[in-house]
């Protein structure tokens, strides 16, 4: 009887592709989700969890973001220096205003797994607030980039 065993990409096996989004009247956390499966190559064929299988993302028009209910007043995010007492607090309003393109970041962020390809697949998110982007290069070596 002859075994199979299963494929598993290794390293540099799974070709890396650039995806441009558009997040113009998204909703926040659908739009993370998408990403964070993006990134780690789940909707591949070839997806293997130990191994960067996902494709670089580039996020435009972060500032148009939506979020749903009552999140622009009640969403705290938080940030601390180590030091005692010094715990920042930010309202979703404010980080909005002020770096829209971070407020995606840490969603997906947190969609991601917690260890070293975590920490690389989040190397691969490209996310700006407005249309324009510097990866018009990498984008056009792949012809499939409106994805």
């Amino acid at each position: 009887m002859k075994r199979t065993s299963t494929y598993f990409a290794k390293p540099g096996e799974a070709p890396e592709k650039w995806r441009v989004i558009d997040a113009q009247g998204q909703t926040l956390g659908r739009l993370a989700r998408n990403i964070a499966i993006a990134l780690q190559g789940k909707d591949k064929p070839n997806y293997a969890p130990h191994t960067l299988t996902g494709d670089f993302v580039i996020v435009t028009n972060a500032s148009d973001l939506k979020v749903t209910g009552k999140k622009l007043e009640q969403k705290m995010y938080y940030r601390h220096s180590g030091y005692v007492g010094n715990i920042k607090t930010f309202r979703l309003r404010e980080l909005m205003e002020s770096k829209p393109d971070r407020v995606l970041e840490l969603a997906v962020k947190g969609m991601l797994p917690k260890n070293h390809n975590g920490r690389q697949m989040l190397r691969r998110l490209k996310v700006y607030s407005g249309s324009d982007h510097p990866h018009e290069a990498q984008v056009a070596g792949y012809s499939g980039a409106d994805a």
